[in-house]
């Protein structure tokens, strides 16, 4: 009996992680993301280096990597080894990575 709850709770709590996992990700409209696209081509920015971040999907940005705003849109963007970069201001996380 002790088995079958260990295995149940450890079902719980996997399905309970897939869960917040697809409660973080972010869906970009396709207008936003015109406007995002257009934006960031009109307006370029020199682009940094962030000593000891990987770059990907998630990662949380320093507090120091300067944030650009687009214009109606809620998101931020910066330029880090030449990707364009879409972050989330709040949590200064990676949203979007534009090759």
């Amino acid at each position: 009996m002790k088995l079958h709850l260990s295995a149940a709770a450890a079902a719980f709590f996997l399905l309970a992680g897939v869960g917040v996992a697809a409660a973080e990700d972010i869906i970009i409209q396709p207008e936003q993301e015109t406007v995002i696209r257009e934006y960031v081509k009109k307006q370029p920015l020199a682009s940094v280096k962030v000593p000891g971040v990987e770059l990907n999907i998630g990662t949380a940005l320093p507090d120091t990597v300067e944030l650009r705003e687009v214009p109606n849109v809620k998101y931020r963007y910066v330029v880090i080894d030449n990707r364009t970069v879409l972050v989330d201001p709040t949590t200064h996380k990676v949203i979007k990575i534009y090759d």
